[in-house]
């Protein structure tokens, strides 16, 4: 699925990412097969996902808490 409007602030990954791709992936796959309820498996990947998003915005900018340009603890108004 993909989508022309701008995508919401970090920490989300990009809908390209690959990792995100594996949590959503084994999301599917736990509900499956049994190992996990849809809730579980939603708030596993939610978790995931956020935290994907976290890495991939410190990798393109590292020293802010965000991917945008402003450094950590900066006054974001």
């Amino acid at each position: 699925m993909t989508s022309d409007s701008p995508m919401p602030s970090p920490p989300f990954p990009s809908p390209d990412n690959g990792v995100l791709r594996v949590v959503v992936g084994n999301a599917i796959a736990s509900v499956r097969n049994g190992e996990a309820s849809v809730e579980e498996a939603i708030l596993h990947a939610a978790v995931l996902g956020w935290y994907e998003g976290h890495i991939q915005g410190e990798d393109a900018c590292p020293g802010c808490d965000f991917r945008g340009g402003l450094p950590k603890q900066g006054n974001r108004t």
